[in-house]
């Protein structure tokens, strides 16, 4: 699969992955991914348009599996913005093998607890283990903001911050 690097950000598309990070990577070809934002009318009109030219597409768990799986896909150097930790867990599990796992940010979501990991990354209680989960499926999880950060261990800061 060309999948060259999967950002968690509940952000979806913003001025950081859609300068910075495309720019970095080289990608021409961003994947939205989760189920309920790929079921939106109005989310699938205004991410295409964020992204400021880049092909973008946005879709579901399976779809995002089926595309990765196309020879359509083989030709592009494609980065997935996986909107939560459990969306990149159900496409790692499906088969989908990014070079890189990012977590962005994932602000805090209405009517939850968690514990603010960094200014930018409120993880829950219910969401450790999740991310945890991909580590163990061989993936060193970072967070980095911006390509040029070193970036910090997501798992140790996880357990730092007692998740």
């Amino acid at each position: 699969m060309p999948l060259i690097h999967m950002r968690i950000d509940n952000r979806l598309i913003h001025g950081q992955v859609t300068v910075a990070w495309v720019s970095y990577l080289g990608a021409d070809h961003i994947i939205v991914v989760n189920d309920k934002v790929a079921q939106d009318p109005i989310q699938k009109q205004l991410l295409p348009n964020a992204a400021r030219g880049v092909k973008t597409s946005v879709l579901g768990i399976d779809e995002t599996i089926e595309y990765l799986d196309s020879e359509k896909a083989q030709k592009e150097k494609i980065m997935v913005v996986a909107k939560f930790p459990s969306d990149a867990l159900d496409l790692i599990e499906k088969g989908a093998e990014p070079k890189e796992v990012i977590v962005g940010n994932q602000a805090t979501l209405p009517g939850t607890k968690p514990k603010h990991i960094t200014r930018s990354i409120a993880v829950t209680e219910d969401q450790a283990p999740i991310y945890r989960a991909i580590a163990d499926k061989g993936y060193t999880l970072r967070s980095k903001v911006m390509p040029s950060d070193s970036g910090m261990d997501f798992i140790k800061a996880l357990e730092k911050n007692g998740l």
